[in-house]
């Protein structure tokens, strides 16, 4: 094939699809027969022709990177359930605060203190069992370990004892914001260190507090809920008043969480503990578990960083077709293994489509995007649709073999707990499928 002739046949494409039917073709998996491709009598007298070929080998498998950055999540996430499939899912979240004023006047009297989380619509699970929250402050100051990013399997040391706990029903779109009340002692401290001048800046305050986590409770087998992290939604309130000549005034001073330091003092924990056998396996991220070892499935869960990983192993056999040609289309259908799914384990309308390298870690993400088909959800019969031609075609013009894969994982993937069950290849009930529609043009004559 001249690949020099590409941008000559695409100025065609418009007249080679109005002048010509497309011809589907079933092709071996690793090769192509062309005996397979001979045209019908409507061809004869052309020497163009439109393929549809939907059997070349799509390599599906399951990674898991060894942590993902929550430092730089867009929302605190708290909560635990248990999945069938990918164990008990937990979230947590570590935190500093920031007063946004020292100052508290010599004749204020402390009056209660109060932690707000404003919910940001997101969920995971069912919501309709109960939540608990439990508030504990950190012994250790939030500090990566290496480098400035705190990782979604961080964790530092707390006091035991609760700050404050709220149990509750979450409602996450209806409803606008939780308050929990906290220790009287919490905040009878910081009025007695801020009204006596004892802590005058944050590095006092900070030496003093050094942050708080969110918990959920041990026994909770519900939903995984979003608050925003922005300091007019989400923030600790420490109330006081202050007499005055006929009444007394009552004050606040807010505490916000601190997402202004640099590297920000902020994450969330997201683990999955006791996952089915298959996924126990995935202890390093150069582990494949491919499709064919795991049932015919692959497995995505965002938060934990478990991502579906795609290959076109033999994606150059297209070139054993005679003639020269060059991709019109491609599209890779992906189907949610049946029952994988229900109204809490919900499927996003999309997944969002990134580059690894050999070595399965991260180098960019791309502008593809996988798009749930629901047309025909009435017949259970949904899959998402992938349009990759200029990735298709790169790979064809590529010379060296550089061990390069897709892989599948939600928008906002370090932020979230979605998670995904999808057929592989060689699935018993439906394949993942690359679909090829080709053109093949001065055919050489026999």
């Amino acid at each position: 094939m001249k690949r020099e002739t590409i941008h000559k046949v695409l100025r065609l494409l418009p007249l080679i699809i109005f002048l010509f039917p497309v011809v589907f073709v079933a092709c071996n998996e690793d090769a192509i027969d062309s005996s397979e491709f001979v045209a019908g009598e409507v061809f004869t007298e052309s020497n163009i022709r439109v393929i549809q070929i939907d059997t070349i080998t799509v390599a599906t498998s399951t990674i898991k990177f060894d942590s993902l950055i929550t430092s730089q999540s867009s929302r605190v996430l708290v909560g635990k359930y248990i999945d069938p499939e990918f164990g008990t899912v937990r979230c947590a979240s570590y935190f500093e605060l920031l007063p946004t004023t020292y100052t508290i006047d010599s004749e204020a009297e402390f009056d209660s203190i109060a932690m707000y989380l404003k919910f940001d619509k997101y969920y995971y699970n069912d919501t309709l069992k109960q939540n608990t929250i439990q508030i504990k402050e950190l012994n250790e100051t939030l500090k990566a370990y290496n480098g400035d990013d705190l990782y979604n399997t961080a964790s530092f040391t707390y006091k035991e004892e609760n700050l404050g706990t709220l149990s509750y029903t979450p409602r996450p779109i209806s409803a606008d914001s939780l308050e929990i009340k906290l220790s009287d002692s919490l905040g009878l401290d910081l009025f007695k260190e801020f009204q006596e001048k004892s802590i005058t800046n944050f590095a006092e305050f900070n030496a003093h507090f050094k942050g708080m986590g969110l918990f959920p409770g041990e026994s909770d087998d519900g939903s995984i809920i979003g608050f925003s992290l922005a300091s007019e939604d989400s923030y600790m309130r420490l109330y006081f008043s202050t007499a005055e000549e006929t009444e007394r005034v009552d004050n606040y001073i807010d505490f916000t969480i601190n997402t202004t330091s640099s590297p920000i003092p902020f994450f969330n924990q997201i683990t999955a503990e006791e996952p089915n056998e298959y996924l126990k396996t995935l202890t390093d991220k150069e582990i494949d578990l491919k499709s064919a070892n795991a049932e015919g499935r692959s497995f995505i869960q965002s938060g934990v960083g478990i991502a579906t990983r795609i290959q076109f192993p033999h994606i150059k056999s297209i070139y054993d077709i005679p003639g020269e040609g060059t991709i019109l289309n491609a599209v890779l259908k992906i189907k949610p293994a049946a029952q994988s799914y229900d109204d809490h384990l919900i499927l996003r309308d999309s997944l969002s489509v990134y580059l690894v390298d050999k070595n399965n870690d991260l180098t960019e993400q791309l502008s593809y995007v996988a798009v749930l088909n629901r047309d025909n959800q009435e017949f259970n019969d949904i899959y998402y649709e992938l349009p990759l031609s200029s990735y298709i075609e790169k790979l064809l013009v590529t010379e060296r073999y550089t061990g390069e894969a897709l892989v599948l994982l939600p928008d906002n993937y370090n932020s979230t707990v979605d998670r995904f069950i999808l057929n592989g290849n060689n699935n018993s009930d439906y394949s993942t499928t690359l679909e090829l529609t080709y053109s093949i043009y001065d055919e050489a004559e026999n």
